[in-house]
């Protein structure tokens, strides 16, 4: 991994997207939804949405992030059955989200649009 600078100075060896990334979910509002694609492009990158994945993988625990307002562009979770599926998706019912028959969230009702 390449550390600028700047990282070095302030101690912090993770990228500046990482922390872009993580500064981001932060802001996601109670009741609201980001994918990981809008993620990655308010992050500056916005072919990044894997990138996003990995940093909600390796962080939330540790950042304490709202890890559970992040699904995928259609408006799914992307976690399977089992593997944390129902976990995200109790947590979003329980800010008021409703799911559709087909399990997706309806993003014009429910995404997050930051000013």
């Amino acid at each position: 991994m390449i550390v600028s600078v700047s990282d070095k100075r302030s101690g912090n060896k993770g990228s500046s997207f990482h922390r872009r990334v993580v500064r981001i979910i932060r802001k996601i509002p109670y009741g609201r939804v980001a994918t990981y694609g809008l993620i990655a492009a308010m992050a500056g990158s916005p072919r990044a949405a894997r990138q996003v994945v990995r940093t909600l993988h390796a962080s939330s625990s540790k950042e304490k992030l709202p890890w559970h307002r992040v699904i995928n562009s259609k408006g799914k979770i992307s976690l399977k059955p089992n593997f944390g599926y129902e976990i995200q998706k109790a947590m979003l019912e329980d800010e008021g989200i409703i799911f559709s028959l087909d399990e997706t969230v309806d993003l014009n009702c429910y995404l997050w649009k930051p000013e």
